[in-house]
């Protein structure tokens, strides 16, 4: 019955309960609001000269959940968060400028720029949220152009990103991510080569919002602890 595929397929709807404790989704959270009003006073203070432009974009808090939330992520490290908003805007404003219709330009600016962040290796699904406001804006984000995607887009960025980079280390998680040192040694027999989880990765056929490292660090962990059950029986 349990095997039933259309059970199977029903169950997958089921969410999975968050993976960490009440105490490190409090870190979070503080972490969310301080980065986020960071990001928003500096922003201000910043841009206080410049007549109508947004102090602070709406995707920032999507930004702010992968980047307090689940520091480890790859695509929550500071490269793919600069750059992939970055990349998305100066991507979303050409289409903009290049096609006048929004329901060609706005699926258009989100595809492009998802490609190019694959080639610049710097993916952040936030990101997408930046092509479309590029396209979408209204007349004050046509009127500044190219400008958009320097202010606010990466001074937004910036200032996300280095609250995380500060409030992350200060609460004890690495960031950028290193992944966690082995904790015990297993059997050379049962050791994966890099090479090896990078081809298993690959033959998977999806993208796993994982490192190779973490995984790998994941595995070695889990022999371990079977070898030590293992002993004790």
């Amino acid at each position: 019955m349990n095997s039933n595929p259309i059970n199977v397929w029903f169950k997958s709807f089921i969410p999975h309960p968050w993976g960490t404790g009440y105490l490190d989704r409090f870190r979070a959270s503080l972490g969310i609001f301080c980065g986020i009003g960071i990001t928003a006073l500096i922003s201000t203070l910043a841009v206080s000269g410049i007549a109508d432009a947004p102090l602070l974009i709406a995707p920032m808090g999507a930004s702010a959940i992968l980047l307090f939330a689940v520091p480890a992520s790859p695509l929550a490290q500071p490269w793919p968060v600069i750059g992939g908003h970055l990349v998305a805007a100066l991507v979303g404003v050409t289409i903009a400028q290049l096609i006048g219709t929004a329901l060609v330009a706005a699926p258009l600016a989100v595809a492009l720029s998802f490609g190019v962040m694959t080639v610049f290796r710097c993916v952040h699904p936030p990101s997408g949220a930046i092509a479309l406001i590029a396209v979408l804006g209204g007349p004050k984000i046509a009127e500044m152009g190219y400008g958009f995607a320097l202010v606010p887009v990466l001074l937004n960025s910036v200032l996300l990103t280095a609250s995380a980079l500060i409030y992350n280390n200060l609460t004890g998680r690495s960031f950028p991510h290193v992944a966690h040192p082995q904790a015990q040694p297993i059997s050379p027999a049962l050791s994966l080569a890099p090479e090896d989880i990078d081809l298993v990765l690959t033959q998977y056929g999806e993208a796993l919002d994982i490192s190779r490292e973490d995984l790998e660090g994941l595995y070695q962990s889990l022999v371990a602890r079977a070898q030590a059950k293992n002993k004790n029986h």
